[in-house]
């Protein structure tokens, strides 16, 4: 499946350029300096500076990682919604079970200075996330980004091994703007690879039943449940392989199970089960399968209102120019103007062999900020 770079719309790291506070004093001992440090779990990074102390996450952490990674997000794209609880959900909950994290603390302190994550995301494929405080001295910086990048190759040479693999990719990102993030990565052998925009689109109260209908012969519906709300199985298998077999000439394009691939989309704290949506075809065969979108909750915003999150959206190849991916697009941004929200958001990549962006573009997506993926392939 195409690969995707996230932010913290969906958990992930991602934040104004306000400096991030030291954490106050708590009753577990945090706040207190190297006596907090001394009672946490800590981890070894190679040639970590003396300074600092590499501990295993709690959920005491989740606050006030969420504001390092909200101050991260506000640098790169201006907004931010990271927040405690989608924090939580990654850094101890569902989120951390595919995921090796350290964070770094200073000893005199106790304030949290960076947040290393390594994540498996399937066979042959680790996501790095490295965020460290932008106000940090520029050379103390670089010095955390080089130990925390090292240690990550080693995670991901330990995940690699465990899957019985040969190899794996590193696939880290930057935002555009984040010149001190890239630089982090070029030295440690990342190459940039791909431009991302990120899209959003208005949602009016007029959407929700103004927009164009399916065309003749195509059906958009949402997976079906049991009664008890859980997915039938069929559906998302459909869902399922539609996407792999859209992305696969798209840049990037590897293989994902479906048990990675729903637990993945699960880890997620925006996940709902009704927002997968399939489209069918009609054929001489009957209806088949002909493309599929996979959506997610983002916010609340400054203001309190939720938006949409598109996570996939593919056309199967033998569906690709009747109007499929209109109509799919139409049933998600109708359906949050049914929900009350404010937008519906997505990514594509810039130089998509579709000219997805175009069609984007042309139904009211305005590309609001861009990242990077950076890529460095390590054989074992």
């Amino acid at each position: 499946m195409q690969s995707e770079t996230r932010d913290s719309e969906t958990g992930q790291a991602d934040t104004t350029g306000t400096s991030v506070s030291a954490r106050p004093a708590d009753a577990d001992g945090a706040g207190r300096g190297d006596a907090g440090v001394a009672a946490r779990d800590t981890v070894t990074i190679e040639d970590l500076p003396t300074a600092n102390a590499a501990v295993r996450p709690r959920p005491a952490d989740a606050a006030e990682a969420a504001e390092l990674l909200a101050d991260h997000d506000r640098r790169g794209k201006g907004y931010s919604y990271a927040s405690e609880s989608s924090v939580l959900r990654t850094l101890t909950g569902i989120g951390s079970w595919t995921r090796r994290q350290v964070l770094v603390r200073r000893r005199n302190d106790d304030c949290l200075v960076a947040w290393l994550t390594v994540h498996d995301r399937a066979a042959g494929r680790t996501l790095v996330d490295c965020v460290i405080r932008h106000d940090l001295d520029p050379d103390e910086a670089a010095v955390l980004a080089d130990r925390l990048l090292r240690a990550a190759e080693r995670y991901a040479r330990d995940i690699a091994t465990m899957r019985a693999m040969r190899w794996t990719l590193l696939d880290s990102g930057a935002y555009e703007n984040d010149t001190r993030q890239q630089a982090f990565l070029r030295a440690a052998g990342y190459g940039k690879v791909r431009t991302w925009l990120h899209m959003s689109r208005p949602v009016r109260p007029e959407d929700a039943d103004s927009l164009p209908p399916p065309r003749e012969g195509i059906t958009v519906r949402r997976v079906r449940t049991h009664d008890d709300g859980l997915p039938v199985a069929d559906d998302l298998q459909a869902v399922h392989r539609v996407l792999e077999e859209s992305f696969a000439d798209h840049f990037s394009s590897y293989r994902e199970s479906f048990p990675e691939f729903v637990m993945r989309l699960r880890e997620d704290a925006g996940h709902r089960w009704d927002h997968w949506w399939l489209a069918t075809i009609e054929t001489d065969e009957g209806p088949l399968p002909a493309g599929a979108l996979v959506s997610s909750v983002v916010g609340p915003d400054d203001e309190g209102r939720e938006s949409s999150y598109i996570d996939y959206i593919g056309v199967h190849r033998r569906a690709r120019g009747r109007g499929v991916a209109k109509s799919l697009l139409h049933t998600v941004v109708a359906d949050a103007a049914q929900r009350g929200r404010r937008g519906v958001g997505l990514e594509v990549d810039a130089d998509s062999p579709t000219g997805a962006d175009g069609l984007y573009a042309s139904m009211g997506w305005e590309t609001v900020y861009r990242t990077q993926s950076w890529h460095r392939d390590l054989a074992l």
